[in-house]
């Protein structure tokens, strides 16, 4: 009986451990992303409010990208291929610094923004955007709900919305538009919930090795997955209910 009772108390000082370092690192996982996010934005209104820095990428009247502007529009889907094929080989503290630098990419990819949108309805559907990421982040979190099955289908969702998307800048249908917002919304919503839960046990079933090299950078590939929800979200949202200037 001693012995069980010795078991069961250094399981449950292992489980409180792991729980311990599950929540430090949803919280470098969240810090990251925040942090990925402030510099998006502050390099899109660096950009995007002076006509003579967007003039650089964009035809400051209508927003008509020219090659520069190509270039910039197709880096970050570009970077994050580069960054999953390259993320073994670097470490920690580079692969962090990858993600911030793919952030500030994608502040001038998102820039034409402040020009097409008015400040208020970009902030009004920024603060909806980071209501229901949290919302949905914390469902992930919480749910016994296993939704592992998801993903699969997720993946295939946002392959077709990048094709869609690829396709409709050459027809630039009103129509295809308004659809690829709506159900990209939704693809990413779910991905947020799905991303969450997928960080969370990934954690747990790698936590007692160990490898805090390994661990940070997974940290930095959840907290990208996660920005790139959010940015998406943001952006269709946008499309959707922005008011433009």
């Amino acid at each position: 009986m001693a012995e069980f009772d010795t078991i069961r108390t250094v399981s449950g000082a292992r489980a409180a451990q792991i729980d311990e370092g599950l929540r430090a690192h949803m919280n470098k996982v969240y810090g990251t992303m925040s942090v990925g996010m402030l510099l998006t934005f502050a390099v899109a209104w660096a950009v995007g409010t002076s006509p003579a820095l967007l003039g650089i990428f964009r035809d400051p009247v209508t927003l008509s990208p020219n090659i520069l502007g190509w270039i910039v529009m197709f880096a970050p889907l570009i970077m994050v291929f580069a960054f999953g094929a390259a993320i073994n080989r670097l470490s920690a503290a580079g692969a962090q610094l990858f993600f911030y630098v793919f952030a500030s990419v994608m502040g001038l990819s998102i820039s034409w923004i402040f020009m097409a949108f008015t400040d208020m309805s970009i902030a009004q559907v920024f603060l909806v955007t980071s209501i229901a990421f949290a919302g949905l982040s914390l469902w992930g979190y919480t749910t016994k709900k296993d939704i592992s099955g998801w993903g699969s289908f997720l993946i295939m969702g946002v392959i077709g919305l990048i094709v869609a998307s690829i396709v409709n800048i050459f027809l630039g249908s009103p129509a295809i538009m308004f659809a690829i917002s709506v159900l990209g919304v939704l693809i990413f919503a779910a991905l947020t919930a799905f991303d969450t839960q997928n960080i969370k046990n990934t954690y747990i079933a790698h936590a007692a090795h160990g490898d805090q090299e390994w661990m940070a950078k997974s940290g930095i590939m959840g907290a990208l997955s996660l920005y790139l929800n959010f940015i998406n979200m943001f952006m269709m949202l946008l499309q959707l209910f922005g008011n433009r200037e």
